[in-house]
């Protein structure tokens, strides 16, 4: 054979072996689709005639296989391969996992064991290799096998079954996720030049910056196998410039020639009747001129069109405004009945709340508002006594009132009684529960941390087996328990309260065994319960109770800020006295104060501290950094509302207390007892949206507020801690003469 013909020959088996590399390529990638294998390896598989490039994801068809024996078969007779390079040697094992059948490819050397193939997939899923199980063909192979027994050629391929013998605990699947196969970057192929001569070029594989571009391919008609072109990695050779801007470009698509008849231009003309020529009328129409429109006519008719469309224009604006107008007086007047509707039910919630607070007192305000009706109905009835009666009738009926009121007084102490009861109760459990707080403070952010020290998980303990104790609903196997608690706790320390403590919990275990009633053991349980909270009191045993105590533990204490009362004439400590604004020594103590007010007086400032409180609200809204409405007590408002503001509205007269409030006169200034008026909270909501004073009030009650003032100034200037406010908003005299009302001021009676 001439050298030629070796060439040609050499070239066909290069195409064959290139139309083998596409289409193991193209069945490749159905494969990955398909099994979703894990893992992608490539194998270069020279011999003497052919080069062959194939993707261990894809699965050989039969075409494929014989392509490959015969490649083997070949490379047998034309290189002698000694027994040694065939153990060394190579193959493609497939795995298929079940049953979910992933599919693993790897590159096994032919002479290894079964057993080290499952030691390699025991380290890669990290499952013992004792549960993995291997078959071929649905049979199972030894461990002792090689590949080359089971009948694997070198470079061949080969794929089993794995599955595990303990699913539940082991199952089979693969440990790395799906990846994208990175190729090496440069790979070495054997190639034969001649018949005997073979040499290794080193081949450079570039990295594609973008997906294979699909270039088209073929499908076989038969099979519906399709057969795709394969994107090479060589760089297009770039055409040369022509210098000729381009602004298309030619495609492979023919377009089908397409014919199209065009028009032409030509001369047209009119053919008239003549001697010789015959024109048919047959056609013909007959046009007559319409009316003659002048310029006036016209511009007059558009006018009217105009003046039309304006008309229907301005009614719809009309309509629209009178419907505005009419809904917002239904949302007025649906407002309206919302308001009445709130101040009645307002109303009548206050009246309820007034009659539970006479019917159920609790507080010491609710008391006071019992003595304060006393005293109005007693004063309701002398009136009519005096009225109706004289004589020995009128002292009999002024006994008979003073033993009724006597009754009434006794029925509000047992009421008093009862309360104090219920109030000792909540207070006790409210100084246990303040005693296990834990710690708490608020950090940089804004949230708050709390811990628990010993002495507060203390506390909790303590206070949870009070709660055991005083609980009268347990059975008695319970309250043994809870009495054998209490033992263990207080056994912790020797002294005399704790043995005391102890012996009565003894005697009540022995009463229990002994079956004695519950209603005989009450005034045991009550002295258990008492000692106890005497023992949780005792800081040597509850550490974290000694914050919260009045009375100081050290002697040493008590001699600081102590005042001697003068109505009970008992040393008492500064926080039991009330100090009003205009007072410099300390007078009578708290409970001399009530008393007192429930012999004599009986006034209730309940309305009046409402009255307070409203205003301090308002004001810590606008003005954050005033300090005169908290330097104000009850008894201060009570003297401006009673006394300068005569208990009504500046404006209306309104009396009733419920309804009325403070606000600023000058709203741009600070609220005092000097820049105030006192009217309803409707009125007060309207006064504070004023922007002129003098232009929105009469004369006559700017000059009525302003003495109201001037009187004001003069009552809180004896206040000495008001006398910095005052002087900051002090007037000239001059001015101040100017305001005041020359005329005498006369009360109105009835």
């Amino acid at each position: 054979m001439s050298e030629k013909e070796c060439e040609t020959v050499n070239l066909e088996e290069q195409k064959m072996s290139s139309e083998a590399i596409q289409i193991e390529t193209e069945e490749a990638d159905e494969d990955q689709d398909v099994e979703h294998t894990q893992e992608i390896s490539v194998d270069v598989i020279t011999n003497p005639d052919t080069l062959l490039l194939e993707e261990n994801s894809a699965e050989p068809t039969s075409e494929d296989q014989r392509q490959q024996d015969d490649i083997n078969k070949q490379g047998s007779e034309n290189k002698i391969i000694s027994s040694n390079d065939v153990g060394n040697s190579t193959a493609t094992v497939k795995i298929l996992l079940m049953p979910e059948r992933h599919m693993i490819t790897v590159a096994f050397t032919i002479g290894l064991t079964i057993l080290d193939l499952k030691k390699h997939f025991s380290f890669e899923m990290r499952v013992p290799y004792d549960i993995i199980q291997i078959t071929l063909d649905e049979k199972n192979v030894n461990d002792d096998q090689t590949l080359m027994d089971i009948g694997v050629q070198p470079h061949g391929m080969i794929q089993f079954e794995m599955s595990s013998l303990d699913p539940e605990n082991y199952p089979m699947r693969p440990v790395k996720p799906q990846q994208e196969y990175n190729m090496p970057d440069v790979i070495t192929v054997r190639v034969q030049t001649e018949a005997d001569t073979y040499q290794d070029v080193v081949v450079e594989i570039e990295r594609a910056t973008q997906g294979k571009a699909f270039l088209g391919g073929y499908r076989h008609k038969l099979t519906n196998a399709e057969y795709h072109h394969a994107a090479i990695q060589t760089v297009p050779k770039k055409r040369p410039d022509r210098g000729i801007e381009m602004f298309s470009r030619d495609t492979q698509t023919v377009k089908p020639s397409k014919n199209q008849a065009q028009q032409c231009s030509r001369n047209a003309a009119t053919q008239m009747r003549k001697i010789g020529c015959f024109v048919s009328n047959m056609e013909d129409k007959l046009i007559s001129p319409g009316t003659y429109i002048t310029a006036e006519e016209y511009h007059s008719k558009r006018l009217r069109a105009v003046i039309t469309l304006q008309s229907y224009v301005r009614r719809w604006l009309a309509k629209c405004f009178t419907d505005s107008l009419r809904q917002a007086k239904e949302q007025r007047l649906a407002w309206l009945e919302n308001e009445k509707r709130r101040k009645k039910e307002e109303k009548e919630k206050q009246i309820r709340d007034e009659y539970q607070r006479r019917m159920n007192p609790e507080t010491k305000g609710d008391f006071d508002l019992l003595y304060n009706a006393l005293k109005k109905w007693r004063i309701e009835e002398e009136e009519h006594i005096n009225v109706t009666l004289s004589g020995a009738e009128r002292k009999a009926a002024l006994c008979a009132l003073l033993e009724q009121e006597t009754q009434f007084i006794s029925s509000i102490e047992r009421h008093r009684m009862a309360a104090a009861t219920r109030n000792q109760e909540k207070a006790i459990k409210a100084f246990l529960n303040k005693c296990a707080e834990p710690k708490k403070w608020r950090a940089f952010d804004g949230k708050v941390t709390e811990m628990d020290t010993q002495f507060t998980i203390k506390a909790k303990e303590l206070r949870d087996l009070y709660s055991s104790i005083t609980q009268a609903h347990f059975t008695k196997d319970e309250r043994l328990d809870v009495l054998l608690t209490l033992k263990h706790t207080v056994k912790e320390h020797k002294c005399k309260l704790a043995q005391e403590i102890v012996d009565l919990a003894d005697r009540e275990m022995d009463l229990l065994m002994r079956g004695m009633k519950k209603s005989n053991l009450e005034g045991l349980r009550k002295r258990i319960s008492t000692l106890f909270l005497q023992y949780i009191k005792t800081p040597e045993f509850n550490p974290q109770v000694s914050r919260h105590l009045r009375v100081p533990r050290d002697p040493a204490d008590l001699k600081k800020n102590i005042y001697l009362c003068r109505g009970c004439n008992e040393y008492q400590s500064s926080t039991n006295f009330s100090l009003k604004t205009n007072e410099s020594a300390v007078g009578i103590c708290r409970r001399c104060m009530e008393l007192d007010n429930e012999a004599r007086r009986r006034e209730d400032f309940s309305l009046y501290k409402n009255i307070l409180r409203c205003l301090r609200d308002t004001e810590a809204e606008s003005s954050p950094g005033a300090k005169v409405t908290y330097l104000l007590q009850d008894q201060d408002l009570r003297y401006l509302v009673d006394f300068l503001w005569g208990a009504q509205s500046a404006l209306s007269g309104w009396k009733d207390l419920h309804d009325l409030q403070f606000v600023r006169w000058e709203k741009h200034l600070d609220w005092s007892p000097w820049n105030c008026i006192l009217l309803t909270k409707d009125e007060a909501a309207a006064h504070i949206k004023l922007e002129n004073i003098e232009k929105a009030y009469d004369l006559v009650v700017i000059r009525n507020v302003k003495q109201k003032h001037t009187l004001a100034r003069k009552y809180f200037s004896q206040i000495p801690a008001m006398a910095e406010c005052l002087h900051g908003a002090e007037i000239q005299p001059a001015a101040l003469s100017n305001l005041l009302v020359s005329k005498p001021i006369t009360e109105a009676t009835k």
